[in-house]
């Protein structure tokens, strides 16, 4: 799918049609999974090679980035939902003199909700690299409050832990598993934005206004960075305690089957002897033998139980 977006009073304007003519007054090309005419029909317009999508997910340096004369290419990771996952997205950002160009697999949110909102401010597109700062900006933004939600499912799950009240605790190791993949993929995201970010830095020919901004988003990332070694310490803690409450259930209920079969074995011991059938075996003579035995059973039984009642290991 390509689009063509043009500027009007500084504001986005979606272009009804995608032919050669857009292009020449395009501020925006968006292309999303396209076919080879689009791209074909881009690069010719561009003079540039735009990136397959299997480059664009490459982390290399050299796949990373590329720097043209009045331009450069930079790849951005997007951590989005797909049916109920979340999904990291690359995209590839180039552009030469006024014209920006974005490459991706599928549709990333966070590009619509810009594009949509930039066709209402007018302050948003000044020029591509300010365009990319911002929507790095937006992605810090957005990783910024899925980590907020991630540390409060996380004290849920703590508390869910710790109280074990109508808990299943292989639910709650299913439950951290997926935030612990969710903080993994945050931290790529915004290491992929501290790498970009410094890359502009260094080769983007930024104006003082976002050099600015780049180095107060840079600040932002460190706190963030902080904040999910912490929260990947403690899913390590609480992943641990659920195990460690998994093997003390575990060993209770072997320690049950080990008393009960102490328990059991010493008259299973005298029931097996009586229940011998030699000949010559006085005790079946005896008046008093079957309640004797059965007694014995009785008390060897007990014994042991006792015992373990008196050690506190019941």
């Amino acid at each position: 799918m390509l689009k063509v977006y043009t500027l009007e009073n500084n504001r986005l304007v979606l272009s009804e049609t995608s032919n050669q003519k857009d292009f020449e007054n395009a501020a925006w090309i968006d292309l999303i999974n396209p076919s080879p005419a689009e791209i074909q029909a881009v690069e010719r317009f561009s003079s540039l090679v735009l990136p397959n999508i299997q480059e664009t997910q490459e982390i290399e340096a050299s796949s990373h980035y590329e720097v043209y004369p009045d331009g450069l290419q930079i790849n951005c990771s997007f951590l989005h939902q797909v049916n109920g996952y979340f999904s990291i997205t690359n995209v590839a950002f180039l552009f030469k003199n006024k014209c920006l160009i974005s490459l991706c697999e599928r549709e990333v949110s966070i590009l619509r909700h810009f594009q949509e909102r930039a066709q209402k401010n007018s302050y948003l597109i000044i020029d591509p690299p300010s365009t990319i700062i911002a929507l790095i900006e937006d992605k810090i933004e957005k990783l910024a409050d899925l980590s907020e939600e991630a540390h409060l499912a996380i004290d849920k799950i703590s508390r869910q832990i710790f109280n074990r009240q109508n808990v299943i605790l292989e639910e709650i190791i299913d439950n951290l598993s997926r935030q612990d993949d969710l903080n993994g993929k945050i931290r790529l995201c915004l290491m992929d934005g501290q790498r970009d970010l410094n890359f502009l830095l260094r080769r983007g020919r930024l104006i003082d206004e976002n050099i600015n901004t780049t180095n107060d988003i840079l600040e932002d990332i460190k706190t963030l960075l902080s904040h999910n070694a912490f929260l990947s310490e403690r899913l390590d803690f609480l992943l641990n305690a659920a195990l460690g409450f998994i093997n003390i259930e575990q060993n209770k209920i072997i320690k049950i089957f080990s008393i009960v079969a102490v328990v059991f074995m010493p008259p299973t011991v005298i029931a097996s002897i009586f229940g011998m059938n030699f000949h010559f075996m006085p005790e079946l003579s005896w008046p008093w033998g079957y309640p004797l035995s059965l007694l014995s059973m009785v008390i060897a039984g007990l014994a042991p139980y006792l015992y373990f009642k008196n050690k506190g290991w019941l």
